[in-house]
């Protein structure tokens, strides 16, 4: 299978939405308080092409699997950034995608010069938890900055 990690193109905008409204259902974060609803899912290209942003998107045999970025934290310190809708589709789950979507986010984020990864997932998402940890984020006992997403229950930071 031929992968390949890039950044967000101004077609992928439509795709990517498409797998963050498939995947997020599927772990129970469909609801109100998850970032499912945030208005950049209606264009993640926009989003993540002003300063300070990144997105990263996963294609396997020309087909958009999947994708992450990085951002400002909303309401943070200028030091931290957030890990941002990473999610991918079921049939690219298990091939390392996720840690090669991790790895050019968080390279991202040093080249920004952010001092700091901050995240927030849900209870459901056993997998991604393990991945973040085995990059070294650490669990942290509650919400950093102001994301609006108040339905995420885990909370990762990692020192960059």
């Amino acid at each position: 299978m031929t992968v390949e990690i890039r950044p967000i193109q101004p077609s992928d905008a439509t795709v990517v939405a498409h797998v963050i409204r498939t995947v997020m259902p599927e772990f129970g974060a469909g609801g109100a308080g998850f970032a499912i609803h945030d208005r950049e899912v209606d264009d993640m290209y926009t989003a993540y092409t002003s300063p300070g942003t990144a997105y990263f998107v996963c294609e396997a045999e020309g087909k958009v699997m999947g994708g992450g970025g990085i951002g400002p934290l909303a309401g943070g310190d200028t030091d931290y950034c957030e890990l941002k809708k990473m999610y991918f589709l079921p049939e690219a789950r298990g091939l390392g995608l996720g840690q090669k979507v991790l790895e050019a986010c968080l390279q991202a984020a040093k080249a920004k010069r952010y001092r700091f990864c901050y995240l927030e997932t849900f209870n459901t998402m056993n997998k991604a938890m393990k991945l973040y940890e085995k990059a070294g984020f650490e669990k942290i006992d509650g919400p950093l900055g102001n994301t609006g997403h108040f339905a995420c229950d885990r909370f990762y930071l990692l020192q960059l």
